[in-house]
């Protein structure tokens, strides 16, 4: 802990708040450790019950984590607005930045022309009364997501996919409730679940997708919700196969007591095929984002479920934000019967899938092992995260660190290629081999 601040309270809520403001303020930061219970308790003249009562409310809102003899710290990205957030450093002046997760910006769809076409056509102002889901919206989903073996009856519109996710656990789980996540997985998600005041259950993954063992154990302890990304997972760019999806149907079949969640981000970007699990538990929902493959400003997914799921997250979007814009709607509409912006997304997946795979096939070729069949990323397993990224910094990558993206999970680093050239594969490889010797073990699973 910052040894300058102190934290003062004589009841559990004054003790929280007080840690709260050290946070908001910058004086506590990501990864400070708070002070041992029975210390904090002598130093404040309290009880340890009480001090205990006020890190358990810390924890239920995510902006402390237990981390066994380690105790309790900050978590790495705790969700309240600090004036001098301790996130992740910029990548250093003069390096190529493979952090960041996002698509390459030259591949993504203008969107000038349609802004412009919408201005012509939109017509009269749309009120309030009228504002929803658009019905040309909803019928082009049905139309998308069935030609991927997904049932859409019922659909919903949501900011984004993690906005979906959010409304989806909210409306069905109750802190303390324990959720299934992929594990490593995406950080935001893991971050959103520790916020929510949710438990989360870390689940192995390979190469096709959440492990059947890993969601049994799951199931096992109590899982209320389970969450798998279909394809292009962040960061190890494991796709759900066939036989993947036939076990895990088969075990989900009937669970009346699971809320299933699939998160397919990636779309029309995964060039391998959709093996849905939709419909195989009573309660389930299907998220689709337009981020990856139209733009990351795109603010908008699409969701579609039983009715009563998709019923309560439309109407929870009712009493707070209302919908996502109409205009928006139209806009992802007119993007996607473009044939134009068809082909430049293809494009792209192919680009995507050379650039991938290419690091992939040469990091391999220097005896390193590397995870990602589909999406911008790949998993790179290592002993010791910081040593790697630091020697790739100073070689002129910067690289994620690993450890936002764990539960149990082994170390690592995520390393986005949408920014990479074919010319900057083999230096690349050759970075990353320096920094791995000795090779790390092979796996990216506890």
């Amino acid at each position: 802990m910052a040894a300058h601040y102190q934290i003062v309270g004589s009841s559990s809520a004054a003790i929280s708040a007080s840690v709260e403001s050290g946070i908001r303020g910058g004086q506590l930061a990501p990864g400070d450790a708070l002070p041992a219970v029975r210390a904090l308790a002598t130093e404040l003249a309290v009880s340890p019950a009480t001090v205990a009562k006020a890190y358990q409310e810390l924890r239920h809102r995510g902006l402390v984590v237990t981390a066994g003899r380690h105790g309790t710290r900050v978590r790495p990205r705790p969700p309240v607005a600090a004036r001098r957030a301790g996130r992740m450093p910029p990548p250093l002046p003069g390096t190529r930045n493979l952090s960041a997760g996002q698509p390459d910006s030259r591949l993504l769809p203008p969107l000038g022309p349609h802004l412009a076409a919408l201005a012509a056509e939109i017509g009269s102002p749309t009120g309030y009364v009228s504002s929803a889901v658009l019905p040309e919206l909803a019928e082009a989903t049905r139309a998308r997501l069935a030609a991927d073996g997904v049932p859409a009856e019922e659909i919903a519109v949501t900011g984004g996919a993690l906005d979906g996710i959010e409304r989806l656990l909210a409306a069905n789980l109750r802190p303390g409730d324990a959720v299934a996540v992929e594990d490593p997985g995406w950080a935001n998600l893991l971050d959103l679940v520790a916020a929510l005041g949710l438990r989360p259950i870390g689940v192995p993954v390979d190469d096709d997708g959440p492990t059947e063992p890993g969601v049994r154990s799951a199931l096992a302890a109590g899982a209320r919700a389970l969450i798998v990304t279909s394809r292009a997972q962040n960061p190890t760019g494991a796709a759900v196969s066939a036989e993947r999806a036939e076990a895990l149907r088969a075990l989900l079949a009937g669970r009346s007591d699971l809320l299933l969640i699939e998160d397919d981000h990636a779309a029309e970007l995964a060039h391998v095929p959709l093996h849905p699990l939709a419909g195989v538990t009573p309660t389930w929902a299907f998220v689709r984002s337009v981020s990856k493959p139209y733009g990351p400003d795109l603010r908008l997914a699409v969701l579609t479920g039983d009715e009563a799921t998709v019923a309560r997250v439309a109407g929870r979007a009712r009493v707070g934000a209302g919908w996502v814009s109409t205009v928006l709607q139209r806009l992802v509409l007119a993007l996607w019967r473009d044939p134009a912006t068809a082909d430049l997304v293809r494009r792209a997946a192919e680009s995507y899938d050379r650039r991938r795979d290419g690091l992939r096939e040469a990091l391999a070729a220097r005896g390193v092992a590397a995870y990602g069949r589909t999406g911008i990323n790949l998993w790179v397993p290592v002993a010791d995260e910081t040593v790697v990224v630091t020697t790739l910094r100073d070689a002129g990558w910067s690289v994620a660190p690993g450890t936002l993206n764990r539960i149990a999970a082994g170390p690592g680093v995520r390393i986005t290629v949408s920014s990479l050239d074919e010319a900057d594969l083999a230096p690349l490889a050759d970075a990353v081999a320096r920094a791995l010797r000795p090779v790390a073990s092979a796996g990216f699973t506890a």
